[in-house]
């Protein structure tokens, strides 16, 4: 039953912002089912990745088929320098050359609500719309991240309570790692145990020894020289990395090696790549790729989006759907390990 109704300014501020919308998607009713023109959905894409820091690193990449072949951004998979003899032929190295796994864009939903209530307060702001559409924009940012990180399948119909990590979603990158390349992905240092122990007593004696070890037998040779000028980071939780320095700085070692600690924690580096933090990737996990090989691609011409003014739940109700795939470009550049466990 409906028990706040919507003050008279705040009335006033939502229909001028769905005015707007309607007429830079030229729209006549927006509370019917509309097509984003394609210089909005652009712009609703540029504004995603300034919600997130974290998409802002990686590639959000607009492609005009459903599936397809990779794009490649950003992707130099192979040496190109070489000779022949005399009587060879001269062939020719594609320096982007794709593997065979491609994409497929799945339309997902964004439907987002906004109560009076909230409405009411951002009304007495000048930047209302900003925090309208900031809203609305920050929740698709974090669903993405999610999803790219938690993914695990495409289902027809998904279930949230189910799934509430969105892993029902779309198959993210960590999952496509395992689909396409599980060479690349270590959830066992010894069949059967089903763990990574990392101690004097475990598989690795540290986690700096772990990602050497990655770089030196995963990581494709070509890219493991040039680490640095590729923008290799670990990405990892932030217990993780807890785990990991904690017993250096609590234990009483002698000065060169506790020297050695705080520079780990001021440098924030393992195995002299530098640790990054993203929201929701997986705890006791760690990956190993430049954050430019990592990449969403959503297809153009099926952003549609529909406004609905609900006053029987007291909401704004802002439907929103587009078609995205979530892909690592060169899987060459990946080292997944999960379970990992200190001893």
């Amino acid at each position: 039953m409906s028990n706040h109704a919507m003050q008279p300014e705040t009335r006033e501020k939502l229909d001028a912002y769905t005015a707007e919308i309607s007429k830079i998607n030229g729209a006549k009713n927006v509370a019917q089912t509309f097509n984003v023109t394609p210089s909005v959905a652009q712009s609703i894409e540029l504004r995603l990745q300034e919600t997130s820091h974290f998409l802002s690193l990686i590639n959000i990449v607009q492609v005009a088929e459903e599936a397809g072949e990779k794009i490649g951004v950003g992707v130099a998979n192979q040496p190109l320098a070489y000779r022949v003899g005399p009587s060879g032929t001269r062939t020719p190295v594609d320096p982007i050359a794709m593997d065979s796994t491609g994409y497929l864009c799945r339309k997902t939903d964004f439907d987002t609500q906004l109560t009076y209530r909230q409405l009411d307060q951002w009304a007495k702001f000048p930047n209302f719309q900003r925090l309208v559409r900031d809203a609305i924009l920050g929740q698709v940012a974090r669903d993405r991240i999610m999803i790219g990180w938690k993914g695990t399948s495409a289902a027809a119909e998904t279930n949230r309570t189910a799934n509430p990590l969105l892993q029902d979603v779309n198959i993210g990158w960590l999952e496509k790692l395992r689909l396409s390349a599980p060479a690349r992905v270590i959830s066992e240092a010894i069949p059967g145990i089903g763990k990574v122990r990392i101690g004097l007593t475990g598989d690795y004696v540290s986690l700096d020894a772990l990602v050497f070890d990655l770089i030196n037998n995963i990581i494709d040779p070509w890219h493991r020289t040039a680490l640095e000028a590729l923008g290799f980071v670990a990405i990892m939780s932030r217990d993780l990395n807890a785990d990991r320095l904690f017993p250096l700085v609590q234990t009483v070692q002698p000065p060169s090696e506790m020297m050695a600690a705080d520079v780990i924690m001021r440098s924030g580096k393992v195995a002299g790549l530098p640790v990054v933090h993203v929201p929701y990737f997986p705890a006791n996990s760690l990956l190993i790729t430049p954050l430019n090989n990592l990449s969403i691609y959503w297809q153009s011409g099926t952003r549609r989006r529909r406004i609905v003014d609900n006053p029987a739940r007291d909401r704004i109700e802002d439907y929103q759907s587009v078609n995205e795939a979530y892909v690592i470009e060169d899987l060459g550049k990946c080292a997944f390990v999960e379970n990992i466990q200190f001893v």
